[in-house]
């Protein structure tokens, strides 16, 4: 793998646990901050990847499982290639809403894949790359799919179902068990951060587990230092 000085977290959670929030929120304290960052979504952040999240969640498609699974690769390999190692390379922060978890929940626990065949996918997709951070906001499923349903109308994977998003959210709680996080290792340390309240609660507990977790982000994210 090219060589790495930056740093990568990633935030996870099912629809509606507000990771998009608090990632906004924690673009806008390095910002402020003046540390070097960079911060995407996934699928997306590439051309490429930015098509092919219009077919993943057009909610006139239908996609086979498998396929599905192999469009949010080809978005990541194309993401970790052309933008999460460059931004690394040179020390930037790197801030990205979603990643290998999400894939494990939606894909291996929502729609049933083979954990083996996605895992061994993954490998070639991220080349190796593994977060140094990721927090996993929880919420229970019945505030989230509230949350996502205020936004407006659902994509193809918030209709996806309320079984499916069960089983999605069975697949999160599991990903807190630090058994399954050394058995996983490419998914790298998972914190898991309450995300009920308002969204500054939830900011502050971010803040608190972020800072405890990487020190060296200590002087730019806590409140004192803006």
């Amino acid at each position: 793998m090219t060589k790495r000085d930056g740093t990568l977290i990633v935030f996870e959670g099912i629809e509606g646990a507000g990771k998009t929030t608090q990632l906004t929120r924690l673009v806008a304290r390095m910002a402020a901050a003046g540390v070097p960052y960079a911060s995407y979504r996934e699928p997306g952040g590439t051309a490429l990847g930015d098509a092919i999240r219009g077919l993943l969640l057009d909610p006139t498609r239908e996609i086979s499982p498998r396929a599905e699974a192999l469009l949010f690769m080809a978005s990541r390999a194309e993401l970790v290639e052309r933008a999460l190692l460059p931004d690394l390379a040179v020390g930037r922060v790197v801030l990205l809403d979603r990643f290998t978890l999400s894939t494990y929940a939606y894909q291996v626990g929502g729609r049933g894949l083979d954990e083996r065949e996605v895992r061994a996918a993954n490998v070639t997709a991220t080349g190796g790359l593994v977060p140094d951070l990721t927090i996993l906001l929880r919420v229970e499923p019945e505030t989230g799919m509230d949350r996502a349903r205020r936004r407006g109308a659902p994509d193809r994977m918030e209709a996806s179902g309320v079984a499916f998003y069960d089983r999605v959210a069975q697949s999160f709680a599991r990903f807190e068990d630090r058994a399954w996080q050394a058995a996983h290792p490419e998914c790298g340390p998972v914190l898991p951060v309450g995300a009920d309240g308002t969204a500054d609660d939830v900011e502050v507990r971010v803040l608190q587990a972020l800072t405890e977790a990487l020190p060296a982000l200590r002087s730019a994210l806590t409140p004192e230092a803006q």
